[in-house]
């Protein structure tokens, strides 16, 4: 599968993503935006960001963007998807149930209440005491990082030989061709006047 990273978050498919559903296939065009899976900060310790399951989630992305098929199919395939990468059963369940209260149990019947509080209620229990955890520890960190950026501002450094990453996604999310820094239009280019150029 390859890439593209837009900014801290969003992904740009480089290719297609194909999958064969039982009824019919479906197809993740090339030029698609995700976030790969949608998991908040405080659970990512379970269930990362990426894994496995990642085109499992890209799937889902789509499928819930365009809507070629409603919510509930939609979560339904997500979960067969990741049945067939391979995830094991507790944690794709997990995964179903997030996803499922994330799409506000759309088109959901008595049934299916009824295996969601299942799912649900166990893994909530589960999961109760270590996100307060994580919570409290994350509170704590950003204070901390408060209180030292308050204490050591950050120094601006000179536009010259600045590190960069080749490639590096800019202030406005997207890259230029070699991931150089781009000098703004009233300032002078530090290269053009024979400085060292970047390693």
């Amino acid at each position: 599968m390859n890439v593209k990273q837009i900014d801290a978050k969003q992904w740009q498919l480089m290719e297609p993503v194909v999958y064969a559903g039982r009824d019919e296939p479906f197809t993740v065009p090339s030029g698609f935006r995700t976030d790969f899976a949608s998991v908040p900060t405080v659970f990512v310790w379970l269930i990362p960001r990426y894994g496995v399951y990642t085109k499992a989630a890209i799937l889902h992305d789509y499928l819930c963007a365009t809507r070629p098929v409603s919510r509930r199919d939609a979560d339904g395939i997500f979960r067969r998807a990741l049945r067939e990468l391979g995830v094991s059963v507790l944690r794709r369940w997990i995964m179903w149930a997030a996803v499922r209260a994330g799409g506000h149990w759309s088109g959901a019947g008595a049934g299916q209440w009824a295996l969601w509080l299942l799912v649900a209620v166990p893994a909530l229990a589960f999961l109760a005491v270590p996100t307060l955890v994580v919570t409290i520890w994350l509170a704590l960190f950003l204070v901390a990082e408060w209180l030292v950026y308050a204490a050591t501002p950050p120094r601006i450094a000179p536009p010259a030989n600045r590190p960069h990453f080749s490639g590096a996604p800019s202030a406005e999310g997207e890259s230029n061709a070699g991931g150089l820094p781009c000098p703004a239009p009233d300032e002078p280019d530090p290269r053009a006047a024979g400085e060292p150029k970047p390693a």
